[in-house]
């Protein structure tokens, strides 16, 4: 008992620490060949400066000499269409608190490229987290200040998809195509993504039936997907998109497994989704709820002025509270401080 508190105490101090004096520096680093940029975040001691990076003005330090802080990674999977600077808060809160945070830019379902979402990519994403932890660990600057035995993955939306693979999770195409087949009203934008919406009228049926013709010929592949990297050790899955997992993989993690939910997500309704993983998952930790929360709680900063079906998934609903996301990832920083921060690494990671 006494150990426990002291590892405790040990892990509270070093991450009120980080966040009383860590800069966060901004890097970029290959993967392969084939892969996309990995958007490193990191502790630094070089001065922050604002920089313009897409809808955003983010302070950082940009190729900032990396200084030690615990010794761990985490790695950010995006969610469709997604970028590094959605993310940028959380990232921040985890660098605070001594960690280096990886970003994979997923092939064809990132913000310069959304050509192909949905189940191809999801078939791609996990290879392309283990193949981030890879590079940090070729990385010269970061590497000797890592241990890469025990990486944490955060990830939202379709990232959640990813993090729930990362975690043990076994789903296929076809799977997809049965929760569509059953529910592809009541669930069209998980579906079909922004490619359009139902909209009451006398349309509504021949968008159905192009949409489940689509589904039907791309997605019948029933081969399970199954991905294990024995480096992650510790998993948050937010607002992820899950109906076409098989639940009985989810129900006792090899990993621990937190989640994020948000009640008034439109874009994944809770029921299929992040509801069904709290109901099969046994020893999950539902490390937050936001019951005013749309499916872009999760996106922080929010990316401003989104308009039309975009706008409609993703924009805060009415009376949702932002400032509480600085909590939310307080709350996830916490998870991985617990899971990833040994008795080795908390003492490594105090030293200067």
């Amino acid at each position: 008992m006494m150990h426990s508190v002291r590892l405790l105490a040990a892990t509270l101090a070093l991450l009120l620490s980080g966040l009383a004096q860590a800069a966060v520096g901004l890097g970029e680093i290959a993967a392969t060949a084939n892969d996309g940029p990995v958007t490193l975040y990191y502790p630094t001691a070089d001065p922050e400066q604002p920089l313009r990076r897409g809808f955003f003005t983010l302070a950082l330090a940009p190729q900032g000499q990396p200084v030690r802080g615990n010794g761990r990674l985490v790695v950010i999977s995006h969610g469709s269409g997604g970028s590094p600077w959605v993310h940028a808060d959380l990232a921040r809160a985890l660098v605070q608190a001594g960690f280096v945070v990886a970003m994979p830019e997923h092939h064809a379902d990132n913000y310069k490229d959304d050509s192909d979402p949905g189940p191809d990519s999801w078939t791609l994403r996990p290879a392309e987290v283990s193949r981030a932890i890879d590079a940090v660990g070729r990385d010269p600057r970061l590497a000797p200040l890592l241990q890469l035995d025990k990486v944490g993955v955060y990830g939202m939306s379709a990232g959640g998809h990813t993090a729930l693979s990362m975690a043990g999770g076994r789903w296929s195409p076809a799977g997809f195509k049965r929760h569509c087949e059953a529910h592809l009203e009541e669930d069209f934008q998980s579906c079909v993504g922004l490619i359009t919406r139902l909209t009451g009228g006398w349309a509504d049926g021949i968008r159905k039936w192009a949409a489940l013709a689509v589904i039907r010929y791309r997605f019948a592949d029933d081969t399970p997907r199954v991905h294990s990297d024995p480096r992650v050790a510790a998993v948050v899955a937010g607002v992820p998109s899950s109906a076409d997992f098989d639940m009985a993989s989810l129900a006792a993690p090899p990993v621990p497994l937190g989640l994020v939910t948000a009640q008034q997500d439109r874009w994944l309704i809770p029921r299929f989704h992040s509801d069904r993983v709290l109901q099969a998952c046994k020893t999950c930790e539902h490390l937050a709820d936001l019951p005013n929360g749309g499916h872009g709680a999760l996106l922080s900063p929010l990316p401003p002025g989104l308009t039309g079906l975009i706008g409609d998934m993703l924009n805060d609903p009415p009376g949702f509270d932002r400032s509480q996301m600085a909590q939310v990832d307080q709350r996830i920083t916490a998870f991985f401080a617990r899971r990833l921060l040994g008795e080795g690494a908390t003492r490594e990671a105090a030293q200067p």
